[in-house]
């Protein structure tokens, strides 16, 4: 059964990925990988990570879908979290799939995102995407997320001096 909630701001993308863990039993020690486009999805992955940082997990950043160059993401003080230059060796208990990946534009498909998400069976998945963009990319017939968070900005104001 789908149960659908509604919630506001930042806080509400971001409470709810770190309350979903903890009740899946994610626990100390446990890897979440993020999947996402260099440069647009790393600040909402490091947001991600900062909501989950007490809590003793491994955090890694997989740029698009190239496992090869994982990389460890780690709190740097009063800065917050970081994807670092450490290589990371693979064993996820959680994937983060950013809907950025599904960007028209963007080398990945989701058939290669299946491929990804079939090697770790036992992972628990995860959707984070802005403005339905899963839905519009016809991602959501072929990848199965336990959880999505799919956020929406709108309106977004603007105000300039002249």
């Amino acid at each position: 059964m789908s149960e659908t909630t509604i919630q506001r701001g930042i806080t509400g993308v971001l409470r709810p990925f770190r309350e979903y863990l903890l009740e899946k039993g994610v626990k100390t020690g446990d890897q979440i990988v993020y999947y996402g486009c260099v440069g647009t999805c790393t600040p909402f992955i490091e947001l991600l990570a900062i909501a989950v940082r007490g809590y003793g997990y491994e955090q890694v950043f997989v740029p698009l879908l190239d496992e090869s160059k994982a990389k460890k993401i780690h709190e740097v003080p009063d800065i917050g979290m970081q994807v670092s230059a450490v290589p990371a060796v693979l064993m996820p208990k959680v994937l983060v799939i950013m809907g950025g990946l599904s960007m028209s534009y963007m080398p990945v498909t989701k058939e290669q995102v299946k491929e990804v998400i079939g090697k770790y069976q036992d992972a628990i998945i995860v959707g984070v995407c802005f403005m339905n963009m899963f839905e519009k990319a016809g991602w959501l017939d072929t990848v199965q997320f336990h959880l999505l968070i799919n956020g929406i900005l709108d309106p977004v104001q603007i105000t300039k001096r002249s």
